[in-house]
C-alpha cells in the first residue's frame, strides 16, 4: 500500500491520532480531513491542526455545521447534559456523523487521487453507536464505490480492539506518549488526560491504566 494514497478523518483524538501514526506507516502519501459541525469547544480543530502540521501532513477543514442544525446533541449543545440511559443511545451521538463524514472524505479522496479512506471507528468501545459497526462501514463502503463508480477502501484499524489495545497499537507504532501528552479526547476540551470525569476520559484512562500494567507485567 506504500504506494497509494490515504486520508484520515481526523479529530485530532486518541483513535483519529492513532489512526494517522498507522495510515503513515502503511501508506506512501496521507491527507487529513477534520470536520466543523459545531463541536462545544473549537479546540478539537486546532489541535487537529497543529498534530497534522507536526507531522507535516495535508490538513482539510470542511464545515458541516448543518449537523448541528439537523441533529441537536451533548456534543453541540451546551443545554443537552451528557449522559447515557440504559437502553438509549448517550446524548453525544449525532445522528448521520460518520455517514457524512465518510462520504464527503470519499469525495475528498477521489478528487485529490486517493482511494484510501482511514477511521478510528471501533466496535468494541463503541457506547452502542451505530454508525461505528463494522456492518455500516463496509455497507457504506460498497455504497461508496456504486455511487462514484471508484474502488473507494475504508480502513478501520481500531475496529475489533479496545482501548488498551489501542494504546497498545500506539505503542507500537512508537506513538505511545506523543498521543497520550498532544490528543485531545475530553469532551470538556481539555488536552492529553483530560478533566478525567467525562465518559471519554474515563474509558480513555481505563484503557492506558490496563495497557500500562500489561506492558509493565511483561517487563519483569
Amino acid at each position: 500500500m506504500k504506494n497509494e494514497k490515504a486520508i484520515v478523518v481526523f479529530s485530532g483524538g486518541q483513535d483519529s491520532t492513532t489512526c494517522l501514526f498507522w495510515a503513515l506507516k502503511n501508506f506512501k502519501e496521507v491527507e487529513t480531513v477534520t470536520f466543523q459541525y459545531g463541536q462545544r469547544h473549537s479546540q478539537e480543530i486546532e489541535v487537529a491542526k497543529a498534530i497534522a502540521a507536526d507531522l507535516g501532513v495535508k490538513h482539510t477543514v470542511l464545515d458541516m455545521s448543518l449537523l448541528n442544525q439537523l441533529a441537536p446533541n451533548a456534543l453541540t449543545r451546551d443545554d443537552i447534559e451528557i449522559e447515557q440511559k440504559e437502553g438509549e443511545l448517550p446524548t453525544t451521538f449525532v445522528d448521520g456523523r460518520n455517514l457524512l463524514f465518510l462520504s464527503f472524505a470519499a469525495v475528498l479522496a477521489k478528487n485529490s487521487g486517493g482511494r484510501h479512506i482511514v477511521t478510528g471507528v471501533c466496535e468494541t468501545d463503541f457506547s452502542g453507536y451505530p454508525d461505528c459497526r463494522d456492518v455500516f462501514v463496509k455497507s457504506l463502503n460498497v455504497t461508496l464505490n456504486l455511487s462514484m463508480d471508484f474502488e473507494f477502501v475504508i480502513h478501520t484499524p481500531l475496529m475489533w480492539i479496545d482501548k488498551a489495545e489501542t494504546w497498545a497499537l500506539a505503542d507500537e507504532l512508537g506513538a505511545l506518549e506523543y498521543v497520550r501528552e498532544k490528543t485531545l479526547t475530553c469532551y470538556n476540551g481539555i488536552v492529553a488526560d483530560g478533566c478525567g470525569e467525562c465518559p471519554a476520559c474515563q474509558l480513555r484512562k481505563r484503557g492506558l491504566d490496563q495497557y500500562m500494567q500489561t506492558k509493565e507485567g511483561g517487563e519483569e
